[in-house]
């Protein structure tokens, strides 16, 4: 985990850089998701180890609750930099704001790219030989923000071809990204929050309650 947040890290500092370079909000946008995905990450494990501390006479219960309020960071981080790339790329679109630098700008969005790609293969990988769903999942994560990489190259490649719109349009899209991942991950701490549980465990352990000798009802 470690390894991956470190290279996306990277990737998404470089895309920061040259996207104050060339003006490029869809840059703008897709680094601030890459760095938005790291941000979490730390923020979960901090949650996680938190959690994982023993009761005290103040907190006779732990603080399990620890990575909750860790989600509700996460979510808190990830609507406030849809906000801003969306205010970014409007402001964009409206006063017709120039791109710079183009060719600096298809290099930082390829680049993008290559460093989620890398990412996802890593997360794939290790997540097959530990065998780890979790990992795993989050490697077809990663898949989808290399898309949303791509989308910054197309609007920067539009730029190129003469057209001005093409990169806050990438950006408005971008956000669009964003915002249904902060959807997932608010929707997630709130069954969280509320102690929401998978409907097929109650059923399997009534099912399998239902096969000991003796018990009548779960």
């Amino acid at each position: 985990m470690a390894v991956s947040a470190i290279g996306l890290g990277a990737t998404g500092l470089i895309e920061l850089l040259l996207a104050v370079l060339t003006g490029s909000v869809g840059l703008l946008g897709d680094a601030i998701h890459n760095l938005s995905d790291v941000s979490t990450s730390a923020v979960v494990f901090a949650g996680f180890r938190l959690s994982r501390r023993p009761a005290t006479e103040r907190y006779p219960y732990g603080l399990e609750r620890a990575e909750d309020l860790a989600g509700i960071g996460i979510a808190a981080v990830i609507w406030a930099s849809a906000a801003f790339a969306g205010y970014e790329s409007i402001r964009k679109l409206i006063a017709h704001g120039p791109t710079t630098h183009v060719s600096a700008g298809i290099a930082g969005a390829i680049i993008g790219i290559l460093g989620n790609l890398v990412v996802a293969r890593y997360k794939l990988m290790v997540g097959r030989r530990i065998n780890s769903a979790t990992l795993v999942a989050d490697a077809r994560h990663s898949w989808l923000d290399a898309l949303s990489s791509a989308g910054a190259l197309a609007g920067l490649i539009a730029v190129a071809a003469g057209r001005p719109w093409g990169d806050p349009v990438a950006g408005l899209a971008i956000t669009v990204v964003i915002c249904h991942v902060g959807y997932e991950v608010t929707a997630h701490v709130a069954r969280r929050l509320a102690d929401g549980v998978d409907p097929s465990i109650i059923t399997a352990a009534e099912a399998a309650a239902g096969s000991v000798p003796g018990v009548l009802q779960a």
